[in-house]
């Protein structure tokens, strides 16, 4: 039915790749008995058979590191971080004022920007006030979860 080599599932592989093509993910992981499959966008497509027990918990991968868009900031602790994967949106519309701008007085609650996730607006809430010192994202950038968006002192 599928070709497989060494006890890998092609067709699996290839209906994975089709999946994120169709959704716009960035990466899909699937477990099945002591096989894993993990299919990214960002690097290369990545083949583990192990027992699932003797598999490290989400090991970073140099493959799987995507350059930064902006640079990092210099003290994380201020940093507001992606709540998800998506794409990264600075104002409600193209061409509409940004949420935000550096120098800004912010209010805990306000809006800091929106992220897109499978179709879907999701405004990001400024977790405390403060004044926006960097953004670290540009607009209709992907972000991937927990990268740091906004410094906020």
């Amino acid at each position: 039915m599928s070709e497989k080599k060494n006890g890998i599932d092609k067709g699996l592989i290839r209906d994975l790749a089709n999946i994120l093509n169709e959704t716009d993910l960035t990466e899909i992981e699937v477990e099945q008995d002591d096989l894993r499959i993990r299919v990214s966008r960002a690097g290369t497509t990545q083949y583990v058979q192990a027992p699932i027990a003797a598999a490290p918990a989400f090991a970073p991968s140099t493959a799987a590191a995507a350059p930064a868009a902006a640079p990092a900031p210099q003290d994380n602790k201020n940093a507001v971080t992606a709540p998800m994967v998506g794409t990264v949106y600075l104002a409600a519309a193209p061409g509409a004022r940004p949420f935000i701008e550096v120098g800004a007085s912010i209010k805990e609650g306000q809006t800091l920007l929106i992220i897109e996730a499978m179709k879907t607006m999701n405004q990001i809430p400024s977790p405390r006030s403060g004044k926006i010192t960097e953004i670290l994202v540009n607009d209709s950038q992907p972000v991937e979860y927990g990268q740091p968006l906004v410094v906020i002192e």
